[in-house]
Formats: structure tokens, sequence, C-alpha cells
């Protein structure tokens, strides 16, 4: 790994909890591999792009790394549902990330309707070159999961390809589409593709109770928290659903 910087930025309002206040620490890096990785989320580092993030707050600790255990994973009910409603209707091509306006148009839309919607903050069109800082130009390769309704483009997913495990870095899809749940969805199409290639874990990213953004992929079980000792922990939590 070559590291170029790395800082704590200043303490400002939690994008996840609006009451508390959140710190993240950054590190920009030029090379990064695969394993290297790994490692880093194990000590409960995250990335966009060639930028590796994590919290480092004093009053809280509610943000905590969560992954699937590939092999015993079942749907319940509701995700049923969702493979029934998706399966052999949306078309997944899985290949290297890329920038065109279907994508830029698809991520605004998206941010915008969250905005409205969610209250998410409100920001301009993303342009090119900041779409692909923070998912095209990756220290290692990346995996694109584009989702197809007939010809058009509905959703958009990256996820890292680990030493035994997928990591599931973004996803954003069209708002018209939203009752097909593509969210869950494609985290669905990842669990069956990571089983696919005896791949053993997916990783989610960040459980946070509270936030109900990030509360839903505890409804993916068996499942398992990182504690601050860098052990995984059996965790379960969300409905059954079944």
């Amino acid at each position: 790994m070559e590291s170029l910087f790395r800082y704590i930025a200043a303490p400002s309002q939690c994008g996840y909890l609006p009451d508390q206040t959140w710190q993240l620490e950054y590190e920009h890096v030029a090379r990064l591999t695969p394993e290297e990785y790994l490692k880093r989320m194990l000590q409960g580092w995250r990335r966009f792009g060639t930028v590796l993030f994590r919290p480092r707050c004093r009053a809280c600790n509610a943000c905590r790394s969560l992954r699937v255990l590939v092999d015993r994973f079942r749907p319940d009910r509701s995700q049923k549902r969702v493979r029934k409603a998706n399966q052999g209707v949306v078309r997944l091509r899985i290949g290297a990330p890329t920038i065109c306006p279907a994508r830029l148009a698809l991520y605004d839309r998206y941010h915008a309707f969250q905005a409205g919607s969610k209250g998410w903050p409100e920001h301009a069109p993303k342009g090119a070159g900041e779409y692909g800082d923070s998912f095209v130009h990756n220290p290692f390769p990346t995996e694109e999961w584009c989702y197809y309704l007939a010809d058009q483009l509905i959703g958009v997913g990256y996820v890292d390809v680990l030493p035994a495990g997928f990591s599931a870095i973004y996803f954003f899809y069209d708002p018209s589409e939203r009752h097909r749940s593509l969210g869950i969805w494609n985290v669905l199409s990842i669990l069956e593709q990571a089983a696919a290639r005896d791949v053993p874990h997916v990783y989610l990213g960040y459980y946070i109770a509270g936030c109900p953004s990030m509360t839903y992929k505890s409804c993916f079980k068996p499942n398992q928290i990182l504690g601050r000792d860098g052990q995984w922990r059996d965790f379960q939590t969300g409905n059954n659903g079944r």
C-alpha cells in the first residue's frame, strides 16, 4: 500500500443520525491491494475510490461493520417476494466500471428522490470527474453490476472482490422502479453470486441502529458484527419476515 496523506476531519452533524455529531478519519492512497483493503476493513475502514474512511466519533459507536454468512443465508418471506418479482425480469450484467450519460443521469435522479423523500442533503448534478473518482478509478479491480429492465438501465452497484469475500460499495436505482425493491434485489444477487463462486462472506458496510437507510442490512441472516477488537461476532436483529 502507498499512502498519500491521512487526516481526521473536524466534528460535524452526523450524516446517519442527525441528532449526533460525527468525526471521520480519511486516508488517500495511491496503491492498495485487495488483501490490504481486507485488513483495513477489519479495522473498521470503508472506501470510495482511492479514499479510505472510518468513524472516529468520541461519544458514539453506532457504525458497526456487518457481514453475511453466505453458505447459511436463507431469504425470508419478504426477500422471497422480491426475488419472485425480479428474477427472470431484471437482467444483471457484471463488468468493469465505466462512465456514461445514462449512469450519471440515473445517479442524479436517485439522489434527487432521496433528498425529497428521506431528507438526504441536496447536491448539484454529479460530473463525470467526480463520479469517476468515487466509483471508476479504484486502486484494484472493482466490478460494476448493472441491472436492466428490457433495455433500460434501472440500477447500478459496485462490488469489491476480496480474498474470501465480496464487499458491496454502493448501489443506486431508478426511483420509478422502487416498487421492485431493487436495493434488496441487489444484495440478493450479490449473495447468489457469492455462493456460486464459493465466497464465504458478503460485507454490507456499516449497520447503524436508528438509521432507516442502514438497518435493512441486518435482515440478511445469519450475519456478524465487527467488534472493536477486530473479531466478528454473531448478530441478528431485523424483522424476520417469514
